[in-house]
């Protein structure tokens, strides 16, 4: 159901079918708002309720039920059997990283001959390329097994079959027309592979594969001679690449994600441990957001303004002193990447502020040959969630430096990392662009209508990346228009924000059992989303700011019994109302015997500028604020308010808390 709205914002309250609810609560054993949480995100029966809150690798797919796998498996195993040179060929970002680290290593562990090579963002650009396949005919290799690339490789394909090199392609990105003609393309989203494994990224197909290839090797007797690798100890990856690249985070990807960050906590990958350290991450309650948030950003810095390899080698140190002084250098090109970002972000604030009829149309397309176009991608999201449109930002900086493509402030003063060679730079006069996408907005299925206006494009639902000749930009801006145009009356989509909350939960049904309940349902994600809630009527007890940015405080909620007999409806509820006008209302309370510590943090002038006089009922001032007095009036009543909720363990106590998203 809708509840009341602010600032055309709906507040969507879910109600899953009770009888679903009510039979997965009795026969799994959990509390109902847990059921209700489950059937809101698609778990409708108590077997998938008992699966996915005991994840095991025994629900795991089989591996070989993806097209191309046991034919990529029985010529990996040849080229390792016969000393064949192999070349692992990733993608530049997280997903990427991660998988070519975890094949890397595996192989390694084979004693295969075996190298890596991540490309350049803004010198080569996205996947294997004709000169790539040059650089590998040069280096003698046999074998070139793509990770998180190469289904829009065709190309380089057909020229690397010329050269008799065999390539195998794994894969997760949408196939555009015909498939590579390599080797082997392992890509669950193979229009003819019904494996079911559509949700996994690149890292876990890169997973699916050393699994498969071990199992391979176990049945030739291969592990006679060597132990046999753990597939667990892998896991750590999987969950970095698989969150960060935003894939749904259920069946094998939250099993997966799961023993991932288990292990991550265990602290042995060096790497990690120095991430985490620099990132300021408290390594014992480590979990999904950190990842987001803090682990990814600073993996994904590199590529944007720098280069990726030096991600590679720190996932792949042993040693932690080594360790440090590459995540320092992550820390500062993140930082770099900050700055950049956010002068991005002032110019397009900027050039909407000056011509308001941008917002008018239903996508957004811009071009600047001063963006840096490693972090496009950012920006582009953060404008299309803001504005609730498509958006594609475009770098006509045709092919230069990541440095000439920064800022005009001296962000780039010092060389942390050496630039490629020139051997490998494919200057040309394409512009590169990032697209974005919001609500059901298909992006690539619009882009796929402007294909004859590209050079090249390709990604996924939500999120693409394209190339183009400056001259064509314009047509584009407008085919795309109205193809997004199209999209959205075809499928009669509503792009209106919406705060979607789970369930409603009082004060006195909060208990720690039922915390530890919902924290089962970690992690959360793309399709798995946080848990919201929703609750009215609460005074404040006590508030005091927290470095004049954060609000902590104890709530009370109360059940109102109003006296006179106008009916005022709010919610699910019917109480009294005595005048319409802005006086106060005569009432009697019935005070629930629980408080809970709130926080909210991040306070802007959006709860303080509310119109306290319509609110439903006057109480008394009782608050005290800690810091400064003098600072911005402090609420003394929510009517409703969004949120979530979390144990507190610092120092042991182990009480509900919970944190205020929306009022």
């Amino acid at each position: 159901m809708d509840l009341k709205t602010n600032n055309q914002t709906k507040w969507r309250l879910l109600n899953p079918d009770p009888e679903k609810t009510q039979k997965i609560s009795r026969i799994v054993g959990c509390n109902q708002i847990v059921a209700k949480i489950l059937v809101n995100r698609g778990i409708t029966t108590p077997e998938e309720a008992f699966t996915f809150l005991n994840p095991s690798f025994q629900h795991l797919t089989d591996p070989f039920a993806l097209k191309d796998m046991k034919k990529a498996v029985e010529r990996i195993y040849t080229a390792i059997c016969n000393k064949e040179k192999i070349l692992i060929f990733g993608d530049f970002d997280a997903d990427g990283i991660t998988a070519t680290v975890i094949l890397n290593e595996f192989l390694n562990y084979v004693e295969a001959d075996v190298s890596w090579y991540i490309p350049h963002r803004i010198k080569e650009g996205y996947s294997l390329k004709l000169h790539h396949i040059e650089m590998a005919v040069k280096q003698k290799c046999d074998l070139i097994i793509t990770v998180d690339c190469g289904s829009d490789s065709y190309d380089a394909v057909k020229r690397a079959i010329r050269e008799d090199i065999d390539i195998i392609i794994t894969d997760h990105h949408e196939i555009r027309g015909f498939r590579p003609p390599a080797f082997a393309v392992i890509n669950p989203k193979r229009a003819d592979c019904d494996s079911g494994l559509e949700h996994l990224a690149g890292v876990g197909v890169a997973f699916y594969l050393i699994t498969a290839l071990r199992s391979y090797l176990r049945e030739k007797e291969f592990w006679e001679e060597i132990c046999e690798p753990k597939l667990i100890e892998y896991t750590d990856l999987f969950a970095i690449g698989t969150i960060a690249d935003m894939v749904p985070l259920k069946a094998e990807n939250r099993i997966l994600s799961k023993a991932g960050i288990s292990l991550i906590k265990k602290g042995k990958r060096a790497g990690l441990n120095s991430l985490i350290k620099i990132s300021g991450i408290d390594k014992p309650s480590l979990n999904s957001d950190d990842i987001s948030f803090k682990i990814a950003p600073r993996i994904n810095a590199a590529g944007r303004i720098s280069h990726s390899r030096i991600c590679v080698d720190l996932l792949s140190e042993k040693k932690s002193a080594k360790a440090d002084q590459t995540a320092f250098i992550l820390e500062e090109l993140n930082k770099k990447r900050q700055d950049i970002e956010r002068w991005i972000m002032e110019d397009i604030e900027r050039r909407i502020t000056l011509n308001p009829n941008i917002l008018k149309k239903a996508s957004i397309v811009m071009q600047d040959k001063t963006w840096n176009v490693g972090v496009l991608g950012i920006v582009a999201s953060k404008i299309a969630k803001k504005y609730l449109c498509p958006v594609v930002l475009i770098s006509t900086a045709a092919s230069t430096t990541s440095s000439n493509l920064s800022a005009p402030t001296d962000l780039s003063n010092s060389s942390i990392v050496a630039p490629i060679s020139n051997n490998s730079n494919t200057t040309s006069n394409y512009a590169t662009g990032s697209c974005r996408s919001v609500g059901n907005i298909n992006i690539h299925e619009a882009l796929s209508k402007c294909s004859d206006l590209l050079e090249n494009f390709g990604g996924h639902f939500m999120a693409a990346g394209i190339s183009i000749k400056p001259e064509n930009i314009e047509k584009f801006a407008d085919r795309f228009e109205n193809e997004i145009l199209n999209i959205i009356a075809t499928n009669n989509l509503n792009l209106t924000p919406e705060i979607v909350i789970d369930a409603t939960l009082n004060i006195d049904e909060i208990t720690e059992k039922l915390v530890d309940e919902i924290e089962s349902l970690r992690p959360y994600g793309t399709e798995n989303p946080e848990p919201l809630f929703y609750c009215s009527d609460l005074k404040v007890v006590s508030s005091f700011m927290i470095i004049s940015k954060h609000r902590k405080m104890v709530l009370e909620q109360m059940n109102l019994e109003p006296i006179n007999k106008k009916i005022y409806r709010y919610e699910e509820q019917t109480i009294e109302k005595q005048n319409s006008d802005n006086r106060d209302i005569s009432h009697s309370i019935n005070k629930s015997s629980k408080t809970i510590e709130a926080m909210q943090f991040n306070v802007n002038g959006s709860v303080e500028s509310q119109n306290f006089n319509n609110k439903l009922i006057s109480i008394s001032k009782t608050l005290q604020s800690s810091t400064n007095p003098q600072s911005s009036a402090n609420p003394e009543y929510f009517k409703k308010i969004a949120f979530k909720v979390k144990l507190n363990r610092f120092s042991g106590k182990n009480t509900p808390q919970i944190f205020i998203e929306h009022t």
